[in-house]
């Protein structure tokens, strides 16, 4: 029998009969599939088809993953594992994935043609909407470990998929209130052109029994919105009753029950003015800020739960006898020894007992180089073990984490309310109760008067001081700013930024991502030999070619190959390149190879690491994290502004002092851990500072929680940027500069609206208790001073003009001094 051809793309068997073929470099190769010719036509036709002469395994199948990826995936045939997710339907397995990788509808086809090609597979559905497939499979005859491998095969990870029911329980109810918002907004337009055609104003010929129908038609159209779109707001009112607190809900049930039992008595008399538009509008308007405020909610408590996703869901523990074996996160106990081969997670906090590598603890301190780690030494869970095999003893777990304990002080900060926030909360109280017992006294009063009007000036007040124009002057502002800022690469979600940018006096600044941009480059190299500057470089690029070290990608790409290149974590590399023993790294370890002294560090800021061979030192190499061209533009605005500057990092290094230095920063600290920056934070604000923070890592997380108001860059981790009130979408930091001047514009702008506001609430409101205005009237000079607030905070959207501040030339990179 002979054997079947291989997919020249993935390596899988290709059908009988198979037409799928593509010309790749100058041949007809066969496919299995039109998914795999797709994907070679596509990269022939970029011009990458030199990828299939350099990819050193042709071949996805399963039997080629990797050995700890089988032993992984080995767990989910265990059955006390597949409990919580596998179901049984007669004498097959049910389960729903999650599925990554997806792109497009063609992934959804080749998943499902693939699967329901395998023996045992009875049904393969895959939900493109959100990336699930539902498999039912025989599972005596497959396990499920070799169809996730199948799956992995193919180039898609697939996860058993366990609803979150806090999550799906906010998502359910964001669903409910677009709907509500939805219907509000719909038959609000239609009451509204049926209620208005009622109008005198319009001078319409109506017939008596059009008017009529008209004025039922709105009444069946604002049912729903009051009944139905409307329900939070009654039911918030009937707690503010039981508890004594009073809110807006209060106010609004109010005005929408008087104005919707208004409208049903004219419909049913013919007498009197239709309010079912105002009944809509109030739902509209207050619905549409409700729901903006959910979802920022949302989003806030998907942030916390990310930090699970930063554990392993296994790892390899050690027996008594020394011997590794794959088990569950879940299963792990403290005092337990797991091994952390190169290249994974570690699982959990704990101590060294054996072996020496390099841990990249980026996840806690911001700072992407790995730093060296020995016997003896703790380690965090969620960092990466970088170069070398590890033992590490288990000491906490769970809640005792550094990972919960960061979760802890994001959600401490994110529960304590702005001091501006509480008074806020208490003056609306004031502002409703003055205007409930002003209406009730008025009310009062017109009934003893004339007992048929008492009823209509209530409504009119009620509505003439609903405050519509008050709560509109400052959200349209700052959203009509957060639009404007949008344009510039600053998304703000949260409303009280630009107002609170107008407080701050104390900046806080993160380095690595921030200041700088996060990567190492080459920015000079000192010959000491009679070797060139170019010879020396092809040297040491030749050994950095073999490390995964992320400095060896400052050095480039090297033609020579290097042999028995040995890692020594937190010192540097050897090896051999042709007849030459070589080192690079620190220098007391590349001197110790010849017995040479230690020559003298070149005097110029940044990182420098040592060359050399058996006969002594070759080169420095200076590395630099280089500062983003328009770091002294922003702070020079900050300077401008009297600010004060600080900068809190996680570095150890002499970078933290120069570069503070080189931009004029007030204070420098560095070597700092998360809860550090916390307290350093806190003691500013002990001291009566508003303070901005401004990061980019997992680590800044609760710093950036806590502070006044917070920034993170746009190449910050996805924690950081849903934790931070705003995100520097384009990492323009002279975007940030714009942004304090139009903070201040916004800040005119909403005092201008408030002044507006009060002063149309405090006429109308004796003119509507005299009598003078009808509650129709009311409603029009509403929409009128609303239509005014809004049209002021549309001249936000005017483009601030960049602070002034000099930016620094873009920096000549020099990787070859004399």
């Amino acid at each position: 029998m002979s054997q079947p051809i291989p997919c020249y793309h993935c390596a899988l068997p290709v059908p009988a009969g198979s037409r799928f073929s593509a010309v790749v470099l100058g041949q007809a190769r066969p496919f299995c599939c039109p998914g795999c010719q797709a994907v070679a036509e596509a990269i022939v036709a970029g011009g990458l088809e030199h990828y299939y002469q350099h990819r050193s395994d042709s071949s996805a199948n399963p039997q080629t993953l990797p050995r700890q990826l089988q032993d992984e995936l080995a767990l989910y045939d265990r059955a006390d594992v597949q409990q919580g997710f596998v179901h049984r339907q007669g004498a097959l397995a049910e389960a729903t994935l999650m599925i990554e990788g997806i792109s497009c509808a063609a992934c959804g086809w080749l998943i499902e043609k693939h699967l329901r090609n395998l023996e045992g597979v009875g049904e393969a559905r895959l939900n493109l909407s959100n990336h699930r497939l539902h498999v039912s499979w025989d599972d005596q005859r497959l396990p499920l470990s070799r169809l996730l491998g199948e799956l992995r095969g193919i180039g898609y990870a697939a996860h058993p998929y366990q609803p979150d029911q806090a999550a799906e329980r906010l998502a359910q109810e964001n669903r409910t209130a677009l709907r509500r918002l939805g219907v509000a907004g719909l038959l609000w337009f239609q009451a509204m052109m049926a209620t208005m055609a009622t109008w005198p104003e319009f001078n319409i010929d109506l017939s008596p029994e059009l008017h009529t129908i008209l004025r039922w038609v709105a009444l069946f159209l604002t049912t729903p919105i009051v009944f139905y779109s409307c329900a939070p707001f009654f039911k918030g009112a009937a707690r503010d009753l039981r508890t004594g607190h009073l809110t807006m809900d209060l106010s609004v049930s109010l005005a929408i029950a008087l104005a919707y039992g208004a409208g049903i008595w004219t419909a049913i008399t013919g007498r009197g003015e239709l309010y079912f538009d105002t009944v809509g509008m109030f739902a509209l308007f207050l619905l549409s800020g409700r729901y903006l405020e959910r979802r920022a909610r949302e989003r806030t408590a998907a942030a916390t739960a990310q930090l699970v996703n930063l554990l392993p869901a296994s790892c390899l523990r050690l027996d008594p006898q020394g011997q590794a074996q794959r088990v569950l996160l879940s299963e792990l106990a403290c005092g337990e020894r797991v091994q952390v081969l190169p290249g994974a997670v570690i699982p959990a906090d704990g101590r060294i007992v054996d072996g020496r590598s390099s841990v990249d603890e980026s996840l806690l301190t911001g700072e992407y180089l790995p730093q060296a780690r020995q016997a003896g030494e703790r380690v965090t869970g969620g960092t990466l073990n970088v170069e070398s095999t590890l033992v590490v003893e288990v000491e906490a777990l769970g809640q005792a984490s550094r990972l919960s304990a960061i979760v802890r002080l994001l959600e401490r900060a994110q529960s304590e309310k702005p001091r501006l926030a509480q008074i806020a909360d208490r003056a609306s109280q004031w502002f409703l109760l003055f205007s409930l017992l002003a209406a009730l006294g008025i009310g009062l009063w017109w009934w003893h008067l004339d007992a048929d009007r008492a009823f209509w000036i209530v409504l009119a007040m009620l509505v003439a001081t609903c405050p519509c124009a008050l709560s509109l002057a400052t959200p349209t502002a700052l959203t009509t700013a957060t639009g404007t800022l949008h344009t510039l690469g600053l998304l703000v979600t949260r409303g009280h930024v630009l107002e609170g940018l107008n407080q701050i006096d104390t900046v806080v600044f993160d380095k690595t991502g921030t200041l700088t941009e996060g990567r190492l480059t080459l920015r000079s190299i000192r010959p000491l030999g009679q070797l060139t500057a170019q010879r020396c470089l092809a040297l040491a690029a030749a050994l950095e070619n073999r490390s995964e070290h992320p400095i060896a990608h400052a050095f480039g790409v090297s033609a020579e190959p290097a042999e028995q290149v040995q890692a020594m974590p937190g010192l540097g590399l050897e090896g051999q390149v042709g007849q030459q023993r070589l080192r690079i790294g620190q220098a007391t370890f590349v001197c110790a190879l010849s017995g040479a002294e230690v020559p003298p560090v070149p005097e110029l800021r940044g990182q420098w690491l040592l060359l050399g061979d058996r006969q002594g030192p070759l080169a420095w190499f200076g590395l630099d994290d280089r500062l983003r061209d328009d770091a002294e533009t922003l702070l020079a605005a900050c300077k401008a502004r009297g600010w004060h500057t600080l900068l809190l990092s996680g570095d150890t290094s002499p970078m933290v002092d120069e570069v503070a230095t080189q931009l004029g920063i007030d204070q420098a600290i560095g070597g700092l851990r998360p809860d550090d920056k916390l307290a350093r934070v806190k003691a500013l604000q002990a001291q009566g500072r508003k303070v901005l923070m401004l990061g980019d890592g997992v680590n800044d997380v609760p710093v950036l929680a806590a502070a006044d108001i917070s920034i993170a860059m746009g190449s910050a981790t996805d924690l950081a940027k849903t934790s931070a009130d705003a995100v520097l979408l384009s990492n323009r930091l002279q975007a940030l500069a714009q942004a304090f001047d139009l903070a201040r514009r916004t800040r005119r702008n909403i005092l201008e609206n408030l002044l507006w506001a009060t002063l149309y609430n405090g006429l109308m409101l004796p003119f509507a208790a005299l009598g003078w205005i009808t509650p129709v009237w009311a409603a029009v000079g509403m929409s009128l001073s609303s239509l005014i607030v809004v049209l002021n905070a549309l001249r936000l959207t005017r483009l601030p003009a960049p602070s002034e501040g000099r930016g620094r030339p873009d920096p000549v990179t020099a990787c070859a001094e004399a």
